[in-house]
């Protein structure tokens, strides 16, 4: 089956930070662009990352302001978001997605797990 399975959520403190990883049983994961989009209640989802197949590029939405980064480990098809200096305003679910071109928009990705949570306290 085709599936993406997010982990690495949790409830932290300001200025802490959480490393998120998502696993997917996809058999050409590397021909995939992948990404990481997050939504909180009553808001819209939003685009947080993606990156090309290899790696090569990457995009971030304004608002990481060089908190987070991507990457992708091929070999073992898996996309990891790592999150630093974490603040309220972060808390949401983080869903992560594959696709065959590098958008922001949610319609440009195919392939979507079910998120996990990350709650941030002030």
């Amino acid at each position: 089956q085709v599936q993406l399975v997010e982990s690495g959520g949790g409830l932290v403190q300001a200025g802490d930070s959480l490393s998120l990883s998502c696993a997917a049983s996809l058999p050409t994961f590397s021909t995939y662009v992948m990404a990481w989009f997050r939504q909180a209640p009553g808001k819209e989802r939003e685009f947080v990352a993606a990156l090309t197949s290899n790696g090569g590029r990457r995009v971030y939405a304004d608002f990481v302001m060089g908190r987070f980064t991507i990457s992708r480990d091929n070999a073992k098809r898996t996309v990891f978001l790592q999150l630093n200096t974490l603040k309220p305003e972060d808390t949401a679910v983080y869903s992560c997605a594959a696709g065959y071109l590098l958008r922001s928009s949610s319609s440009t990705y195919s392939l979507w797990g079910q998120g996990t949570q990350v709650t941030v306290s002030s």
